[in-house]
């Protein structure tokens, strides 16, 4: 469905709040972790407050339409494009990225960076987080990525196996509504029960992964005594396809992205637009939105928008939160605000894996294990470009729709990292600018214009090839996330800063992904094409060659989960150890960052958390009613 406001909704002053109960639960952040459990708990029949730092426009298909022209008319295409700057929840850009100078940390963005190498991650303060740009892939972490320290020796095991997130993980389909075939995604360990399938059919490959799998499938790989043939296949999307009618036992299933039963047959399955990063135009992409709003629909969901949390407060007797203290701005570009404190009886921060630890630093709670914020991981993205020799169809299809998962595991883990090859519809978009740089250059260079300058624009984009390394990144606890009371937003919070470097392990799997990549386009015929700047941000050296090195905006690690408090942060449910109603829920409880993106394993883990959080309501029953008034009861509507 088009996101809406729930009808009849209204905004309430904060002196109703005193003759109200306490919520059961009080969730920072309206990303698809926070809008999975507000829709499950909410489905239990309990209460849930939501605070989001963003503006709730995306709540009406008029305020998401307006993401959308402020993404046509944009002159930067980047994942931030569609959404509004705002002073007062401030966000980074990928474009904002410096290379760090020894010694003296880059301040010029939101996220202070102090090296030794810079990262362009990004995420999305608006309702529906991250998901507003995500690309949409949903693969499965694969059954080794559970087992790192147990089977190759490097990083931890998780407390968790595939086998105990795997009912997880289907359920975690079934709310984004996966597009795919088991016969595909059946590889290295991975395994679904007896005649489970998706929800939706798997997308087909786009004409340029044919291309390229037509030279590719069976390719020998060898790595540390194993040989692998390599193949191309379709990842698994969350964006509509047609619909599964053996869903369910032959129930069927019916997808969320459209107004009308018409639109879901003719018009809002995914159409192939090539810019569904960062915003899909038809809402055929996933995106936490429509999740949310099933949960404001309930009549048990407040949303309280442009709401910056600021502090969590604890007793310090028991340890148990009692209010997180937010901070309300009427306008993004304004230093106005009001500070208002929320109470629960259980709080879920459920913002991501940079301001999860930041909130938690900012508010002197630093942990009993010391690890807050500690062993920040992100996928290490290698880019490798090329022309092919033919047509191919480049800009045909959704960013991304086929790549090569062989080299996902493998023995070789116990040497060098593993990761996965994307092929990218966009050509070299994300690693040179295309098409608009071309476009420049035939102008500029070409002095082409009218018919001449449209051919060669077609000519020169249709042959382009890129192909995205996806590296895995191990936890390492220098590699971290801090706050200092020097660097603060327009709202006083305390700015994340982020620490990271990339180790060895991470660099060998990237050096062998650069041969890989020659070893591919000679058996494609294509003309390499890459070439890394010394003086680019994320320039990486390692055994004498350099190497531009991107984040895949798939962040882990910062309150990583286990079973032992004095190694890790939260336990198995995602509650943390030292404040028993408490849980930090999202990418940074992963041990191990593996070789998948990441949404839909957040997803998986944050369905399993909420049956936590209702048995842990259950039985700890005594409601308590609010003593003073200043913790608001709001359903906004959306714009305000």
């Amino acid at each position: 469905m088009f996101v809406k406001f729930p009808q009849g909704a209204t905004e309430r002053t904060d002196k109703d709040a005193a003759a109200e109960v306490l919520y059961d639960v009080v969730i920072v952040g309206a990303g698809i972790a926070g809008s999975i459990i507000a829709a499950q708990l909410s489905e239990a029949g309990k209460r849930v407050l939501i605070l989001e730092a963003g503006p709730a426009e995306d709540l009406t298909l008029r305020g998401y339409e307006s993401y959308l022209d402020r993404f046509y008319s944009s002159t930067s295409k980047d994942n931030q494009a569609p959404y509004p700057a705002s002073l007062a929840a401030p966000m980074p850009r990928g474009t904002d990225t410096r290379r760090i100078a020894p010694g003296a940390p880059d301040t010029s963005a939101y996220l202070v960076q102090s090296g030794p190498l810079a990262s362009d991650t990004t995420y999305t303060r608006v309702l529906g987080g991250t998901t507003m740009h995500w690309e949409g892939k949903t693969p499965r972490m694969l059954p080794d990525d559970f087992r790192m320290r147990t089977l190759y020796g490097e990083g931890v095991d998780w407390p968790l196996s595939y086998e105990d997130l795997a009912p997880y993980y289907a359920e975690a389909e079934r709310v984004i509504g996966v597009s795919a075939d088991v016969e595909d995604q059946s590889f290295l360990g991975i395994t679904f029960d007896e005649r489970y399938v998706y929800p939706m059919k798997g997308l087909p490959l786009s004409y340029l992964d044919r291309m390229v799998a037509k030279d590719v499938d069976g390719m020998p790989v060898e790595l540390d005594g194993e040989q692998t043939r390599l193949r191309v296949r379709p990842f698994p999307q969350g964006r509509n396809g047609i619909p599964n009618p053996a869903y369910d036992g032959g129930n069927g299933f019916v997808p969320q992205g459209a107004v009308s039963t018409y639109q879901v047959e003719v018009g809002e399955r995914c159409q192939g637009n090539n810019n569904c990063v960062p915003i899909c135009p038809v809402q055929a992409k996933y995106h936490a939105g429509k999740t949310l709003t099933v949960a404001l629909e309930s009549g048990r969901v407040d949303l309280i928008a442009q709401a910056v949390a600021y502090r969590v407060h604890v007793d310090p007797e028991t340890g148990r939160v009692q209010e997180i203290e937010y901070r309300r701005y009427k306008r993004p570009d304004s230093k106005a605000f009001t500070t208002v404190r929320a109470r629960g009886r259980l709080y879920v921060l459920a913002t991501n894996a940079v301001e999860n630890p930041r909130l938690m630093l900012a508010s002197g709670l630093r942990g009993s294990s010391g690890l807050m914020g500690r062993n920040f991981m992100d996928h290490a993205y290698l880019l490798t470009w090329g022309l092919l020799p033919e047509v191919a169809g480049t800009f045909r299809g959704t960013n991304c729709t086929g790549g090569i998962s062989d080299l996902r595991g493998g023995r070789f883990r116990r040497n060098q990292a593993a990761f996965a090859v994307d092929i990218h519809n966009d050509g070299w978009g994300w690693s040179r600018g295309a098409p608009m740089t071309d476009l420049l250059d035939l102008v500029d260079n070409g002095g082409r214009y009218g018919e001449s300058l449209r051919q060669g624009l077609v000519d020169r984009v249709s042959h382009q090839l890129l192909l995205a390394f996806m590296v895995e990144v191990p936890a390492s606890p220098s590699n971290r996330i801090t706050v200092d009371p020097s660097y603060t937003d327009r709202l006083g919070n305390m700015r994340p800063i982020l620490t990271y470097a990339i180790p060895d392990y991470t660099m060998r799997g990237v050096a062998y992904a650069r041969q890989l990549s020659k070893r591919i386009f000679a058996r494609l015929g294509a003309e390499d094409h890459t070439d890394y700047d010394p003086n680019f941000w994320g320039y990486a050296t390692y055994e004498g060659q350099g190497y531009e090195i991107r984040g895949g905006n798939h962040l882990a690690g910062t309150h990583m989960m286990g079973s032992d408090p004095s190694t890790s942060v939260v336990d198995a449910d995602q509650r943390s150890w030292d404040h028993q109603n408490l849980f930090l829920v999202g990418g940074g409880s992963f041990p191990t960052v593996g070789t998948s993106n990441i949404t839909l394993t957040i997803a998986a883990l944050c369905r399993r958390s909420a049956r936590a959080m209702l048995t842990q309501l259950d039985r700890e029953q005594a409601p308590v009613q609010l003593a003073t008034a200043g913790a608001p009861s709001h359903r906004e509507e959306a714009g305000r």
